[in-house]
């Protein structure tokens, strides 16, 4: 089987997560910069199989798009041209980074570390992508 790449969009940095193989466990992968992204999963394809993409969809408590769900449809967009085989899959990310957060005061984690924003970002992916996992199961 192949993996499964989620990301946590950010206009400054973009969390990546990655199932197993056997997409039964959700890893935190990498922190990029949004300009260095498509060049980064263009490398990891050198190396591994990938099936699809899932994507942190950004929304307001009320359910509608926020105001980054602009930068991340225009991240969808750049995926689909450089990958156009590879299936996009949007997730709702309502709550995520605050679960990163309340995972990481949950580590033991030294302030200093806890603070790390790029944990954060990795962690919210690692959510996101669980999330889907569990939603999808056949």
């Amino acid at each position: 089987m192949a993996r499964i790449l989620a990301f946590d969009y950010g206009t400054k940095r973009i969390g990546i997560a990655v199932t197993d193989p056997l997409q039964i466990i959700a890893t935190g992968l990498d922190t990029v910069h949004p300009k260095d992204a498509i060049e980064y999963i263009r490398k990891y394809l050198v190396t591994e199989q990938v099936e699809a993409f899932v994507i942190g969809d950004p929304k307001q408590m009320d359910g509608s798009d926020s105001d980054s769900k602009q930068h991340a449809k225009g991240f969808s967009t750049s995926l689909k041209k450089a990958f156009p085989t590879i299936p996009q899959h949007w997730v709702d990310e309502r709550f995520t980074s605050k679960m990163a957060h309340q995972a990481i005061m949950q580590s033991g984690l030294k302030k200093s570390d806890r603070q790390n924003k790029e944990r954060v970002d990795t962690i919210a992916a690692t959510i996101i992508l669980q999330y889907f996992m569990e939603t999808n199961r056949l």
